[in-house]
């Protein structure tokens, strides 16, 4: 009696050239249609683990981690420099789904740079702006404005919608004088200037703030054996 025997199916060609297409683990320069270029590791065909991705069009370069395709954990982001010849760093920190969170330096200019916490690209909790004129902002961000109470080497007081709102103390550090008054919106509506430190001053003014006098005044109470003078003084 003949044995007869079951042919097994063959698998679509396309299935497995598909399967092999699949992209897992390491893999070397992988190009998208618009040029971007990105080397590192991937999962069920998206960036997942360590990598880097470089954008065609603006040049801009990100290194670190990768979470099915977003940037998700420590990472930097460069941008070319034309000067330099080189990728000038922009920001180092904490991503999460492919948004600046958690603890980052941006970098703003030469000079001008920002630490601390983020939330969805914007400056949000505790952080310090350094900028380029020499001020110094420590205090709390909302939305990606200093909001709050703050602390700084230059101004100390209270913060709203990104302006000096409140009462407040500005520091004259390059002329050795201090502000002590009450803000709003950014403009001091009242206050006292003092000098402050203008022997370590870099740029002292010219004259130093006079002294407010205070002139005696004469004043005479009556006793029963008639009038008896005393001083007293009056703040001008």
């Amino acid at each position: 009696m003949p044995i007869s025997k079951c042919l097994k199916k063959s698998e679509p060609l396309w299935k497995g050239w598909d399967r092999k297409a699949q992209k897992n683990g390491l893999r070397h320069q992988v190009y998208a249609v618009n040029g971007d270029c990105y080397v590192g590791e991937w999962k069920d065909n998206m960036k997942h683990g360590k990598g880097t991705q470089i954008w065609k069009k603006k040049g801009a370069i990100y290194e670190g981690d990768w979470k099915f395709g977003k940037r998700d954990g420590y990472g930097t982001l460069s941008f070319p420099d034309q000067e330099m010849g080189k990728p000038r760093k922009v920001y180092s920190g904490w991503w999460k789904d492919d948004k600046k969170s958690g603890y980052g330096i941006q970098f703003f200019g030469p000079k001008d740079y920002y630490e601390g916490e983020w939330c969805g690209n914007q400056r949000s909790g505790w952080g310090r702006m350094y900028y380029s004129n020499g001020d110094i902002y420590e205090g709390q961000w909302l939305n990606d404005k200093p909001h709050g109470e703050e602390n700084g080497n230059r101004y100390e007081g209270y913060w709203e919608r990104g302006m000096k709102n409140g009462p407040g103390r500005f520091f004259h550090l390059d002329h050795g004088q201090l502000f002590e008054g009450f803000w709003v919106d950014n403009v001091a509506k009242c206050g006292t200037m003092i000098d402050f430190g203008r022997d370590e001053a870099p740029e002292p003014t010219q004259f130093p703030i006079p002294k407010a006098w205070t002139p005696k005044m004469l004043m005479f109470k009556r006793t029963r054996k008639g009038c008896s003078k005393f001083e007293a003084t009056r703040e001008m």
